[in-house]
Formats: C-alpha cells, structure tokens, sequence
C-alpha cells in the first residue's frame, strides 16, 4: 500500500492557481525544463512548424507558456533590444520561483517534522549558543584582563566594543556569501574561524594582538546568527516555523547562563594557570576563554555530518543533491515514526531558471593567485548586488522599517544591558565611600604595620619611626600627613594617594607606590628601590561576583518570555509580538526610575530582559520569511550588522550617563522602544506565507 503505480498523476504538488501542474510519474516532460533561447536554436530546425505539436497541458485546460508570455509582452512596457534577453529571464525565474515556492512547501510538509529537524536543531542551537557566549567573554575576563596587561579605561573601552565590531562586519560579509556558497559551508567557515582566533586569544599575552585575536573571532562568530535562522527555517514547514525558529532563541539564552556560570566557578580561582618566567603568565581568566570556546567546536563537528539546504541547492539549479537531501529527510523522520515503508513520492522539482553567469577560469589562465583574485571579486560583487537588491523598489519599505525597528530594539537593550551593572556598581561604590573612616592629626610613632588598611582617609597625621612591612593598602588617602623615618617594603596598593603631604628619609623597597601617587607632596632624602614591576592583583573584588550573578539572572530572566514566544508566535502573528513586547519593554524601563538599591535595579533587569525576548524573537523569524532564498541570509545580516551598530552606539551613550543621571538613558530607552514598536506594526504579517 506504501507504493503507488508509476502512471497514477500526484496531486501532492500541484501549483495552486493553474499555471503549474507537475505530474509525478518520474518520466522526462518538456514543460518541466526552462525553455531555450531563441538566438540558440539550430539552423537545423528551419521549416519546423511547432504549431502542429500538442501541448501536453492542453488538454487540462492550461494556457500555453507562449500565450501568456504574448499577453504580458502587451501589457508590459517596451524594453530596450539590449535588456530584452535578461528581463524575460528574470520574469521566467519569478514565475518559476513562485511555482517552487508552493510544491517546496508540500514536500516539507510530506517529509514531516521528526528526528532529522530535531537533530539539526541542536547542531544549530550549539552555534547560536556560541554567539550567545561571545557577547559575554569580554565582560567577565575584563576585571582580570585588565591587570594582567596593565589595560587603561579606554583601552577596555575598546576591548569592549571591538567584539561587536568584528560581529557587525562578520555578519554582513558571512551572511551574503551564505546566498552565494552555501547555508553549510559558510556557517562551518564562521564557526572555524570563531573558534581558531578565540583558541588563540587565550595564550597571546600583549594586548594590541589579543585585541585582534577578539576581533577576528568577533568576526567569525558574526555570521552565524543570519545563517542559522536562513538554515534551519529552509527544513521547516510554514505551521512549524515561527514555534521551533523562537525554540532555537533559547540557544542565546543558555549560552549566556553558560558563560555566566563558567565566569562564576573559573575565574575566581586565580591559580588555575601557570607561569613561564616572569613575562608569560596563563591565569585563569584565560582558562574561561578556552572554555568558552567549546560550544563552537562542538557545533563545527557535528555541522559535518548535516546536509547543505535543499532550499539553496534548488536555487542553484542542482537538483539531483537536493532531491537526495530531501528523501533523506524524509526517510530518516519515517523511520523515526516507526514507517520505514512509507515512500518519497517526489519525482521532479521544479528549479528556478538561472540568470547568474559565472566565469569558469581554466587552470592554465594565469597564475593561481589571480585565478583566485578573479572568483573572490567576482564573488563579492554578486553579495554587493544582492545588498542593493535588497533597497529596490519591491523590498526597500519593508528593509527600511526593519532595519528601524532592528536599531532602536538593539540601541536600548544593549545600552540598557551595560548601564544596569554599572550603575549597580555605582550603587555600590556609593554605599562604600558612606563608609569610610576618617581621622585626624593622628600620631604614630615606632609601630609596625603589618595588615590591611582599607577605605580610610587620613588627615593632618604624622609618622615616625614607622614601618609599613609586607602590607595593603585599599581605598586609603594621606592628605597633608608628616612621614619621618619610615620604612615602605613589600607594599601593594589600590586607589591609595599621597596628597600634599611631606615625606622625610623615608625608604620604599619592594612596593607599588608609584610617582603618580604621590600628589604635590615634598619628598626629602627620600629613596625608592627596586619598584615592582607590571601590574598584580591588588585585592579580591567584590564586583566580580556581582557581573557574574546580574548576567547569569538577566540571561535565566528570559525564560518565561521564551516559552510564551514559542508557544504563541504562530497564534497571535510575527507583528503583534514585536509591538506588544516592545511597547511592554518600554513601560518597564519607566519603573527604572524608582530603582534605588541593587535588589531593585536586578530585579527592574530581569522584567525588561523578559519583557524583550519575545521582540528579539519575532525579529529573527519575520526577517527570514520576508525575504527570498537567495536573498535571505544577505538581508539578515544587514540588520544584524546594523543592529550590532546600534549595540555600538547603546553601550557608548548610556554608560558615559553612570553617576551623572538617570533621566537620559530611561527616556532614551523608553522612546526609541516606543518608536520602533509602533514602526512595526506597520510591516507585513508572514505568519500564513510560504518561503520564497
């Protein structure tokens, strides 16, 4: 029963409106294959009338291709002779595609969905966790980063940002070359390049060359977001696409906690390394960045076992591997099911004509590299044309209000994402000087300092005869004090000045207290030896474990909003999610302003986090159906480029507001959130259309 007879007609794949109708005997039909030129018929044929042949759908009532193309050379404008060729192609290639568009469908839909998606979802769910690990790396390895390459304020500034950087470029370039070389292919390129520079970035010492091992990884890791989606949207069918594209979201999410929790239980110990010498130190920050890079070799080998899209290859023209791609698909769920008879009825399908021309370069032309030169240009003009295509006439409003809606949603939640543990930092710093302890013209003569002194500030004093031995200083300020005699050895110090004070016959052996702390003070037969050298651990800080907890509970807070994304983005449609979440999103940052204490401003981080997962979300699946197969990747990774500009820009406006006020980054949220919701229920509903 699992068989059907080879001259019974398939309905399954039928073309909804008349104009195609493929029967699924498995033999050869003229009408199936693209039709020839004129200019390359052969002279042969002269005196052959065509119009004695039976059109084989004649009988079923279909007008004949000739027809139609009569009546539409009649209503459509005149084309130049020299453009003529080119136009009816690429008329015949969207009617074609249109026609693939429908029997694709039906062929997912007869694959089912089983084992192979579900397989291909986790590989896939792996890269997208990788990506996720990489918006965090940075920020956690930073407070030990910092002292073990002596790094100034602006120079993790830059680390910062470098990462988005290489991701915004990466996600441009890897994404067009997606449409041109393949979904697989290029996500392996991304994943392997990801994986070498950050392998890298753990051992390399100085910081111009970690700076670019980051950027380069920034980079790889930059393609795989528009990739993923383009490549696994093109195995599922419309009624599974937007639940099990949001289901994939969850990847970014888990990723997060993954780094979080590493950052947590790594870091910390600082003796998880070794040293060679004194100028080659592995920490254990660095340790974390090997660590962090496991996802991403994980999803590169199992990437090798996955198939190329379908989708991509019949784009191509190849038919024959997609074919046998999709019977693997299909066998493969049935046998999951438990029906390893049931049988891949599909014999033909329908490819798309091809109006690409490429340049074949013998192996005798020229030499390698300018072979080479010729297929890289000739490559990246066809990605520059596709990035144009995606502004003309038919996909221009829809790319601008995107590329709006993408901006605004990423200037406020990565600005927002940075300002929230900075200004919990400050909350804290600010509840720390409340604090501090101070004393005045206090005299100390012939004692010993042997431990720590922390957060005080000493006025007016004076020491003599005193040794400071094997000590720490911690947010400690001298101001106009005596010191006569004394005795400085092995001192380690953290945001401790001199200021206005007079130093007499004093030796500093051993210790950190450099000129630029000593501030307009008088220094009299005074000796420093033997300075330390680099930069050390000062002290444990508390923060770290605070970066660590606010991301590991803003990445867990976006759970809920996750699940119900999943469970209603095929319900209530792609557009009412992004403006629902965005306008909620926007309510909650108002509730920012009574954030006043450190529970307060993670909790106020958990809702908004919550809030905007289900915007993000709808984001990724209305960009990738709005756009054609071979367009697809390429308009995806212009608005995550973009989007990755906006991250930019967030993280640079709303951090330089810590400590000065609250009112521009809450207002500055709250109406770019506003404006882009609104902005986006004015895009097309896709919830019911087929992947073009």
């Amino acid at each position: 029963d699992g068989y059907r007879n080879t001259n019974q007609v398939s309905d399954d794949y039928r073309y909804q409106d008349g104009n195609y109708d493929a029967p699924n005997d498995g033999y050869y039909r003229g009408g199936d294959e693209p039709a020839q030129e004129e200019d390359a018929q052969s002279d042969v044929t002269e005196g052959h009338d065509e119009d004695d042949e039976v059109y084989e759908g004649e009988y079923q009532g279909i007008p004949h291709p000739d027809d139609i193309k009569e009546k539409q050379k009649k209503r459509a404008p005149a084309v130049d002779d020299e453009y003529r060729d080119r136009a009816d192609l690429m008329a015949e290639r969207m009617e074609d595609e249109e026609q693939l568009a429908h029997q694709y469908e039906n062929i997912i839909e007869e694959c089912g969905h089983g084992r192979f998606q579900w397989t291909l979802f986790f590989v896939l769910g792996l890269a997208l966790m990788a990506d996720g690990v990489e918006v965090f790396v940075v920020g956690f390895v930073l407070p030990s980063a910092e002292k073990d390459m002596c790094l100034s304020s602006s120079n993790k500034g830059m680390l910062g940002l470098i990462v988005y950087l290489g991701m915004m470029v990466g996600a441009v370039l890897l994404g067009g070359l997606a449409d041109k070389l393949g979904r697989k292919q290029c996500l392996i390129i991304s994943l392997a390049i990801n994986a070498a520079f950050a392998f890298l970035s753990s051992f390399v010492q100085g910081y111009g060359f970690f700076l670019f091992c980051r950027l380069i990884s920034g980079l790889g890791i930059g393609g795989t977001l528009p990739i993923v989606f383009a490549y696994f949207s093109e195995f599922l069918s419309r009624e599974k696409r937007g639940e099990h594209l949001s289901w994939l979201c969850m990847f970014w999410m888990i990723g997060g906690i993954y780094a979080s929790a590493m950052a947590w239980s790594i870091i910390p110990h600082y003796g998880w390394g070794f040293s060679m010498g004194t100028k080659y130190h592995f920490h254990s920050w660095r340790v974390f960045v090997l660590v962090c890079a496991l996802p991403c070799i994980a999803s590169l080998v199992a990437l090798k076992f996955m198939p190329e899209s379908p989708r991509f290859l019949l784009e191509i023209g190849k038919h024959d591997e997609a074919w046998m791609i999709l019977k693997q698909v299909h066998d493969t769920n049935m046998r999951a099911k438990g029906e390893p008879e049931r049988v891949f009825t599909v014999s033909y399908i329908k490819t798309p004509k091809q109006v690409d021309e490429f340049i074949e370069i013998q192996s005798s032309t020229g030499t390698w590299y300018q072979r080479w030169l010729v297929r890289i240009t000739t490559t990246l003009k066809q990605v520059w044309d596709n990035v144009l295509y995606c502004l003309t006439a038919q996909y221009r409003m829809n790319t601008l209000m995107l590329a709006v809606v993408w901006f605004t949603m990423a200037l406020s939640y990565y600005g927002l994402i940075v300002w929230f543990p900075d200004m919990i930092r400050y909350l804290q710093d600010e509840a720390y000087d409340s604090r501090v302890k101070i004393f005045d013209e206090e005299e100390v003569s012939h004692f010993t300092f042997n431990f720590t002194l922390e957060n005080q500030i000493h006025r007016n004093g004076e020491y003599r005869n005193d040794k400071f031995i094997g000590m720490k200083f911690k947010e400690v300020r001298f101001e106009d004090s005596l010191f006569e005699d004394c005795y400085f050895e092995d001192v380690r110090s953290s945001e401790t000045f001199f200021e206005n004070c007079t130093i007499i016959s004093t030796v500093f052996y051993n210790t950190d207290l450099y000129e630029h702390k000593f501030i307009n003070c008088r220094l009299i037969n005074s000796t420093f030896m033997k300075e330390k050298e680099g930069c050390h651990i000062d002290f444990e800080e508390d923060n770290d474990f605070l970066i660590y907890l606010v991301s590991f509970l803003g990445s867990l807070s976006v759970l809920p909003g996750n699940i119900i994304s999943a469970l209603l983005m095929d319900k209530i449609g792609r557009i009412k999610m992004i403006g629902g979440s965005m306008l909620i999103s926007a309510v909650c940052c108002f509730f920012l302003f009574f954030g006043n204490s450190e529970s307060a401003m993670i909790g106020w981080q958990c809702l908004f986090c919550g809030a905007s997962i289900a915007a993000w979300n709808a984001l990724d699946v209305i960009t990738v159906e709005l756009y054609p197969t071979d367009k697809r990747a390429t308009a995806f990774g212009i608005l995550n480029g973009l989007c990755k500009f906006g991250a930019i820009l967030g993280n640079s406006i709303f951090s330089s507001f810590v400590g000065i006020t609250k009112v521009v980054p809450i207002l500055l949220a709250s109406s770019a959130l506003v404006g882009g919701g609104l902005l986006a229920l004015r895009l097309p509903e896709t919830r019911e259309q087929v992947l073009m």
